[in-house]
């Protein structure tokens, strides 16, 4: 009898723990386990266009001999920037962000990313890395900006750009293109385009929220229509661009004014005519709503209405409202102005 006991006394010191008797099916690996990096609380951080954000990243404890390596991916190439790496007790900067960003080290094990004064193109998914020999292991963070998406062509009518054109259009006016995720959060929003456009990575997109003929058909679902990756060069589509708040303001001036005329107005109360962007922001962000058409920077006439109304227009749905591109003599309008603060 105690032969028998001592046996089984020694088969249960030898047993593999309840855990590891009910393996995992072969061929599922094992989620990768965080040692020293803590996962993000929240792993969207949101912000607005001037603001100041932080991207958190925090150690559980420090290796011997490590280094934190923060990047950011591109999704117009899918390369990862790098922005700062630090060894605990020195950091460097690097690329466009270096005078923008610090760590903000409130303790020892603290690496979490500041970016002061943040950009249009600011927004996207970051990289924090700790490389510590084989034990590498990060967490990956997105920067989120509140904004507002709009489509855009020049005043020679649509699909006039290829995809450096479109790029370099939304610069000009207080913007960017926009990402995928953008757009279809303007689609969930209400746009509704017929008009294909460029998008940041290369791909070419349109949102329907009114299925019609003249946009697929009316047997197609509403939704982001795509014509996928087209010829960045070749291919000619207008453009959606994407914008967030303004550090400054969009005011209107009256006046029977050519389009000189109307940058001089601005010029003479200190500011500067107003961009397509910059519109766009104030009607997201201020609610700016006015019924008179006014001048903007690229020779366009537009107006935003925040409170649809009949003699507005008469649309039901709130937006920026356009003229088009009337002659610059045309002495029928006044002008929107932006002053930087």
């Amino acid at each position: 009898m105690h032969r028998l006991l001592l046996l089984g006394c020694l088969w249960l010191l030898a047993a593999p723990p309840a855990s590891s008797i009910f393996q995992r099916p072969t061929g599922t690996p094992a989620p990768p386990r965080l040692q020293y990096l803590l996962e993000p609380l929240h792993p969207t951080v949101h912000t607005r266009r001037g603001a100041t954000a932080t991207l958190p990243c925090v150690l559980r404890a420090l290796p011997r001999n490590y280094r934190v390596k923060w990047s950011k991916v591109e999704p117009a190439n899918y390369h990862e920037n790098i922005i700062i790496i630090t060894n605990g007790l020195y950091h460097k900067n690097y690329g466009p962000l270096s005078p923008r960003v610090h760590l903000r080290h409130s303790h020892r094990y603290d690496a979490s990313l500041t970016i002061t004064d943040v950009a249009l193109e600011d927004e996207g998914r970051y990289r924090c890395q700790l490389v510590n020999g084989l034990e590498d292991e990060s967490v990956s963070l997105t920067l989120h900006l509140e904004g507002v998406v709009f489509p855009y062509q020049p005043s020679n009518g649509r699909y006039k750009f290829n995809y450096h054109e479109a790029k370099r259009a939304c610069e000009q006016q207080d913007s960017r293109l926009a990402t995928y995720q953008q757009l279809y959060k303007a689609w969930t929003e209400g746009l509704d385009w017929c008009n294909a456009g460029w998008i940041l990575d290369g791909t070419v997109h349109y949102p329907i929220i009114n299925s019609r003929e003249p946009c697929g058909g009316r047997l197609l679902l509403p939704g982001v229509r795509t014509y996928g990756a087209r010829d960045k060069q070749k291919d000619r589509f207008d453009a959606f661009c994407f914008t967030s708040a303004l550090q400054g303001q969009v005011y209107f001036v009256r006046g029977h004014l050519n389009f000189k005329e109307a940058g001089q107005a601005c010029r003479n109360h200190g500011a500067a005519i107003a961009k397509v962007g910059q519109l766009y922001s104030a009607w997201k962000f201020s609610q700016l709503d006015r019924c008179d058409g006014g001048w903007l920077a690229d020779g366009s006439v537009r107006y935003p209405i925040t409170t649809p109304r009949e003699r507005c227009g008469g649309l039901p749905d709130p937006g920026v409202r356009s003229f088009g591109f009337p002659s610059k003599e045309l002495r029928t309008y006044g002008t929107y102005c932006f002053a930087g603060k």
